[in-house]
């Protein structure tokens, strides 16, 4: 079998050296390359066409941020971020690298620990899993900041979603694991302001790099995001409330709670906790949507919320980073409908515009 070839681009020289040494010390990897800023990043990444990039996020020439646009608009490759995330700035950067196309977030705090080679054996599976993913093209309209808005005679085309029968839909339940930041915020924008009915998210982005991820997405489209608070009432009128690093979020009788309890499919928070409180609290009322994820965790929750009666929405495999979750939701029979990325948002917005009469863009 082949060795993954790395390109490893760090701007601290002792640390650049140290996350080659760690490499070069597996056989499944072979490091074809490291640079130390990003103009170098680039021109390394356009000669040698590693199967992975590490990359940091503060960089001298170009930022971590910058190269991700560059490198995804140009020639796609599957990026690693290796990020200290010492600050919220630092934090805001990871979170737009993400939704720019790269596939996954590191910390590298605590890199020189004595941890027994935890760290290590970690961040060698990070790059196993990155190296894994087949990353697409992003268009260059989706390269400027997010908070900037396509003009609307540049979007492309959205195609027509009939309005759904049955009972009135009083919650939205979204899931998403790998490549959910860019696909979250893409939903999220196709839901009209004024959206009527309250959002509950569940999203995997463990910590330190969860932390400031709900403030992040708060700024990203005209709807106001938080993270949930044990004992809030759900509330409505197209709220976000989201799942904190570490914590299941689940729904009873109008009330959020928040538990550590086990993991679930290696998760907390689960999505499938979230969607079966949500099939239970609301059955035919609901509505959810599976994003790109890897693994299971959801499907068996969706599938929940489909057998109470409620809308269920799985992302298809040609917009999803990693068809994981919404492939497992498909198979198992949880999806009504199998829609590509462009065309869920619109769904769920045309299930609130039929029953509450609000007006889709």
């Amino acid at each position: 079998m082949k060795p993954i070839r790395v390109l490893v681009v760090e701007d601290s020289r002792t640390v650049r050296e140290r996350l080659v040494e760690v490499l070069d010390a597996d056989p499944q990897f072979e490091v074809v390359g490291s640079a130390g800023d990003g103009g170098e990043a680039i021109e390394r990444c356009r000669e040698l066409r590693p199967d992975v990039m590490t990359l940091d996020m503060m960089l001298p020439v170009m930022t971590g941020l910058a190269v991700t646009e560059y490198v995804m608009a140009h020639f796609p490759t599957p990026i690693l971020i290796v990020s200290s995330s010492i600050n919220r700035g630092e934090l805001y950067r990871t979170y737009d690298a993400l939704a720019a196309g790269a596939v996954d977030a590191f910390d590298k705090a605590s890199s020189f620990d004595d941890d027994g080679g935890e760290w290590e054996r970690r961040f060698l599976a990070a790059v196993r899993m990155v190296s894994r993913i087949k990353v697409i093209t992003h268009p260059r309209a989706r390269m400027a900041p997010l908070a900037r808005r396509v003009p609307e005679q540049a979007a492309e085309a959205v195609p027509a979603v009939p309005a759904p029968r049955g009972p009135a839909v009083s919650v939205v339940a979204i899931g998403a694991s790998t490549g959910g930041p860019a696909a979250v915020t893409e939903v999220l924008r196709a839901l009209p302001e004024g959206f009527p009915l309250p959002v509950l998210l569940v999203i995997h982005i463990g910590q330190p790099f969860g932390s400031n991820f709900a403030d992040w997405l708060d700024g990203q489209t005209c709807h106001r995001v938080h993270f949930a608070r044990d004992g809030e009432p759900l509330g409505r009128r197209g709220r976000v409330v989201m799942a904190p690093p570490d914590r299941h979020l689940v729904v009873e009788g109008g009330i959020l709670r928040l538990h550590a309890g086990p993991e679930r499919h290696s998760c907390r928070p689960s999505v499938d906790i979230l969607f079966e409180s949500v099939a239970l609290s609301f059955g035919a009322s609901a509505a959810a949507c599976l994003l790109t994820g890897m693994g299971r965790d959801g499907a068996a929750g969706l599938l929940r919320i489909r057998q109470a009666g409620g809308l269920t929405i799985a992302q298809d495999e040609a917009t999803s980073v990693v068809y994981g979750m919404p492939r497992e939701a498909a198979q198992i029979g949880a999806a009504q409908r199998v829609l590509p990325l462009r065309a869920i948002g619109p769904a769920i917005a045309a299930a609130a515009n039929a029953i509450q009469g609000v007006k889709t863009r």
